[in-house]
């Protein structure tokens, strides 16, 4: 695993993940042309500004994937080997960050290539950056918040959402006094990850980042405050959140919703120093799909946790990107009696889970449609849903009444499409085609304009009728098996064969429609009048 944004940035072009655009580009344009591109993008010519922007850097499962240095379906376990494996922060002397320090009048936020979202956005915002506090009984934690840029030196916060920052700034604010964050812009994604992971006050965030890279992360003293950065950030603010509380107007801004959120009321922040390398990428993070990316692992993980406790035999899990990779899971188990239902209970105890669906193994919960089909032929609702009224929900669903000044609730739902305990399981076979393994379409094609398949020689029709009718008085067999087994003598001639026995009145089936002689132990017989 690329330990370091620079590596990172390596791996992504080797891997055809990040393309560099070379001629200028108006900063208002940087949102729409990542939305666009398949690939992370790195704008090395932003008009107006010294400093190169890269964006899209973990805007799909792919590069995720590469960041985490595994396939994706391992992104979760390294997750909780960081979770459960923790390796605590390393303080250094210094670090790449502290090549370039502008402190006092020399501070310019707007020199800063913060570009602008959304269209309805209240103005630029920096996004990517992982931001630091410390509280004098719950030590040091870690998160990512938006930062407005609105004056050279001053900014705002969104820590209107109850969270670990708010707790430490109400603290703060009670005693009259600034809290000091730094903020580290231009970070590998596993401290995004551990930063975005809503750990309990006392856990640390970084640790867990540690334990996800298998190595400590590297922290530096600040310049003008009692608080470190990560070491190896392209750009690091060093800041105050100012104790003016919960006044001044921030937003609007496009969420991970993929909607606009409303003008929030927030504290300021005034910065008072910005450092960096001298060769500084600024990374503005992609809304909303950077943010909806990077939360899938978290969730599930804490979806995987529970349902161990639960005691559910997970075979797969989907937190899918249609539900903002926030409120919609797709979990398939291994099913024994009651499993379903216990696993919907548990999944839904996840904060911000909404809607659960829970299938067999044999569903692909990255197939929209198997998931679909699973719901349509296995599901009851009358049976099948759990709903669960009144649970803790985020302020952001848009789909709540508006309830200013408390936490608002939701109602939850969970899907049970497993296979129903009570229905004949040959109800669920699956359709297989006939021959299926056997040829494949590129050999067919391939061969095109070859040499005609030789033609079976003429079949004497009522001796294979007999030999036909033989085979079935030791075993019943389906029409593909009679074929197969008698395939020398050619498809046309098996059908005219069992057409012959038909005719005859000596053909039938049994109950699961393979063919037997009419009249013996195993042919079903129609059903009774009533």
């Amino acid at each position: 695993m690329a330990a370091s944004f620079r590596a990172l940035l390596d791996d992504l072009r080797a891997a055809g993940e990040l393309v560099e655009v070379k001629r200028p580009v108006d900063i208002r344009h940087i949102a729409t042309l990542v939305d666009q591109a398949k690939t992370a993008l790195l704008f090395r010519n932003v008009v107006g500004y010294q400093i190169p922007v890269l964006s899209g850097l973990t805007n799909s499962r792919q590069r995720i994937a590469i960041a985490m240095g595994c396939a994706y379906g391992e992104t979760e376990a390294r997750l909780r080997r960081g979770l459960d494996h923790p390796i605590e922060p390393v303080t250094v002397k210094t670090g790449p960050a502290r090549e370039v320090v502008q402190t006092g009048d020399r501070v310019d936020l707007f020199a800063l290539p913060v570009p602008l979202f959304a269209a309805r956005d209240g103005g630029p915002m920096i996004t990517a950056g992982v931001t630091l506090a410390r509280d004098p009984q719950h030590g040091l934690n870690a998160g990512i918040y938006r930062f407005q840029v609105k004056e050279r030196n001053l900014t705002g916060i969104d820590i209107v959402t109850p969270n670990n920052l708010r707790h430490f700034a109400e603290t703060a604010y009670a005693a009259g006094k600034p809290l000091p964050i730094s903020i580290s812009i231009g970070t590998h994604p596993t401290e995004l990850i551990a930063a975005t992971y809503k750990a309990p006050l006392g856990v640390s965030e970084l640790g867990i980042a540690g334990g996800i890279r298998g190595e400590p992360v590297a922290l530096a003293p600040g310049a003008t405050i009692d608080l470190p950065c990560l070491a190896d950030a392209e750009i690091v603010l060093e800041a105050e959140i100012l104790p003016s509380g919960w006044t001044k107007p921030e937003g609007r801004f496009g969420e991970f919703t993929r909607l606009m959120g409303g003008l929030h009321w927030n504290p300021q922040v005034r910065v008072k120093a910005v450092a960096m390398r001298r060769d500084a990428i600024y990374y503005a993070l992609h809304m909303p799909w950077e943010n909806i990316w990077l939360s899938a692992p978290i969730y599930e993980a804490a979806l995987r946790r529970v349902l161990k406790e639960a005691g559910v035999q997970v075979a797969a899990i989907n937190v899918t990107p249609g539900g903002c990779c926030h409120w919609h899971a797709v979990i398939a188990i291994r099913k024994r009696p009651g499993d379903a239902k216990n696993a919907i209970l548990a999944a839904l105890a996840v904060a911000d889970m909404k809607h659960v669906v829970v299938v067999d193994d044999d569903i692909d919960v990255f197939d929209g449609t198997e998931v679909e089909w699973a719901m349509a032929t296995r599901v009851q609702a009358d049976r099948d849903v759990v709903i669960v009224s009144d649970a803790r929900s985020k302020p952001l669903d848009p789909s709540l009444p508006v309830t200013p000044g408390r936490i608002p609730t939701t109602a939850k739902c969970g899907v049970d499409a497993t296979l129903p305990d009570d229905v004949p399981r040959e109800r669920y076979e699956r359709i297989a085609y006939v021959c299926a393994g056997q040829v494949t379409l590129q050999d067919v094609l391939a061969e095109s304009g070859g040499a005609p398949l030789p033609e079976a020689p003429p079949a004497d029709i009522a001796a294979l009728s007999a030999s036909i009718r033989a085979a079935l008085e030791r075993e019943p067999l389906y029409f593909a098996e009679i074929a197969e087994r008698f395939a020398p003598e050619g498809f046309a001639a098996v059908t005219r064969a069992l057409g012959e026995l038909h005719a005859a009145g000596v053909l039938g089936q049994d109950a699961v429609g393979r063919h037997c002689l009419a009249g013996s132990a195993g042919a079903a017989s129609p059903p009774r009048e009533k």
